[in-house]
């Protein structure tokens, strides 16, 4: 027995808690087979993406001026498609924009859904690049049997407000709802037809596993999804000499299906495929089982909590890597690979140093559990409190100003005369 099964087995399983004989990865589902968590190697076999290589990082560095961002640096984002053809497009002078998205579904977002947003504002600051976000209220509505209609499209503007907070440039980014934008671009909609044409019900099925109960909203959704991808849909914002400019998507690997699809579809009319840079997941604080979920309450760290609420979530329910006793403890050392506050330090903690002193102090036996709590819980508390705070100054205007299309701008580097092919 290997030292992390031993430390698995000590440590008691969750209430209620099933054995999952494979792992699950799809856009309804997230589930590993033990605390160990997702095996992300075996799902870019899986999937047919690529990891994100060393030499990209590091051209990543060069053409931006930038440092490789923490999420880059430790892997948390890790595998993409045509991540390449993006440098290329950079290295050219060519331009490119980004596009990630939120399924609206609580008035408040967890520090999970701060992932993407995080590494896209990154990417963006970096590369002087337009940005679009797309709230799928629509899916919600659709998926979300109990949600009334109203109802999400007000939790799409209440999110907007979390997503502003993160730090984008308001002249330089569009977000939009999927039930308002539609009904007032028609480039917007005439894309979702082109794409609803060349895609079969078949493929759809064995994509995302639809099946003859499923409504024919759902079906139809994965075209709504698929259009921020391709330039033409957004000609207020790009205007007519980039209409193909390629498009990089940074999201959650379980996200990946929807662009698979897209990347599919995108020759037949004549469209770039977009790339794509996928992250890990953030784990629920009962264990990397499962992905943290903002319709499990305790499962989350919700950007709304109050610095004692995320001592108290941390301290009761972070799953521990740590052993039974204290001697033991001391003795053979904690499972950083299972230790919900060691992974969360990863996603977290900017000071690569540190972490690596946390990592092989709590495996040696000198950090206790207690104390890599604490550590988590400081590190935790000024993030949350920091986005309270530029959540609050975010005025009605100010959503207006980000949700109201508009011209986007380029940095001064791309050459945006011509078209991109």
């Amino acid at each position: 027995m290997t030292l992390g099964e031993e430390a698995a087995t000590t440590l008691p399983a969750e209430s209620g808690s099933k054995q999952v004989e494979e792992q699950v990865v799809n856009i309804e589902t997230v589930e590993a087979k033990d605390n160990t968590g997702i095996d992300y190697g075996k799902l870019i076999e899986q999937f047919g993406s690529q990891p994100v290589s060393q030499e990209q990082i590091e051209k990543i560095e060069r053409l931006s001026g930038c440092e490789a961002h923490r999420f880059l640096r430790r892997g948390i984002f890790f595998s993409q498609r045509d991540m390449n053809h993006i440098l290329s497009t950079v290295e050219k002078g060519k331009p490119f924009y980004l596009y990630t998205g939120r399924g609206p579904s609580s008035d408040a977002l967890h520090v999970g859904h701060l992932i993407p947003f995080i590494f896209t504002k990154y990417l963006q600051d970096a590369f002087k690049v337009p940005l679009v976000i797309q709230l799928t209220d629509d899916e919600k509505f659709l998926w979300k049997e109990n949600l009334k209609l109203e109802e999400a499209n007000r939790l799409a503007y209440e999110n907007v407000k979390d997503i502003i907070a993160c730090g984008f440039d308001k002249e330089n980014t569009f977000i939009f709802s999927d039930m308002d934008f539609i009904g007032s671009s028609p480039a917007f909609y005439k894309n979702i037809l082109r794409i609803q044409r060349n895609v079969t019900f078949n493929q759809v099925k064995g994509i995302f596993g639809f099946g003859d109960s499923d409504k024919i909203g759902k079906i139809s959704f994965p075209a709504v999804q698929a259009a921020p991808s391709f330039a033409s849909s957004f000609p207020e914002m790009f205007g007519p000499k980039l209409q193909k400019i390629p498009c990089l998507i940074p999201c959650a690997i379980d996200q990946d299906p929807y662009f698979r699809m897209t990347r599919d579809v995108a020759p037949r009319l004549n469209y770039i495929k977009p790339a794509l840079i996928h992250s890990t997941f953030l784990p629920a604080l009962q264990g990397a089982k499962t992905k943290m979920s903002a319709s499990v309450t305790n499962s989350a760290v919700f950007l709304t909590d109050t610095p004692k609420q995320i001592k108290n979530k941390v301290n009761k329910y972070a799953f521990s890597g740590g052993r039974d006793t204290v001697e033991e403890h001391r003795e053979k050392g904690g499972v950083t690979s299972v230790d919900v506050s060691y992974q969360y330090l990863k996603f977290f903690l900017e000071d690569d140093q540190r972490l690596q002193e946390i990592k092989e102090e709590y495996e040696s036996g000198k950090l206790l559990t207690g104390e890599i709590k604490k550590i988590l819980i400081e590190t935790l508390q000024p993030i949350v409190a920091q986005h309270i705070e530029r959540r609050k100054v975010i005025t009605e205007q100010d959503v207006k100003d980000f949700m109201t299309p508009k011209p986007l701008k380029f940095g001064e580097q791309y050459q945006l005369d011509t078209k991109t092919k």
